[in-house]
């Protein structure tokens, strides 16, 4: 599929470098209304070109992988748990301080 998709962008992406060169080198010495027509014609090319380049195939559109919910009080909204451990009064840190 990817080989399919790159060869028709670089077949649309010529066609508009083409428009271009035509409209400008030969087109315009005849009709200049014609020309000016070419080359909007080129210009609106390029964006196609990226949407099919950028295309998913048939087999991955629409085959996202869902993301997954956790179970009920497992979210991460959740308070801490508090620590299993109480550290002890040192001495050395001096007086405790109330307010």
């Amino acid at each position: 599929m990817y080989a399919r998709r790159r060869h028709v962008y670089f077949a649309m992406m010529g066609l508009c470098l083409s428009l271009f060169v035509v409209a400008c080198a030969v087109v315009r010495l005849w009709s200049v209304p014609a020309a000016v027509a070419m080359c909007v014609v080129a210009m609106v090319i390029p964006p196609f070109a990226a949407i099919v380049a950028n295309r998913k195939g048939p087999r991955t559109a629409g085959t996202t992988t869902p993301t997954p919910v956790p179970p009920p009080g497992q979210d991460g909204d959740a308070s801490p748990t508090p620590p299993t451990h109480v550290r002890k009064k040192d001495p050395r840190d001096g007086p405790a301080r109330h307010r």
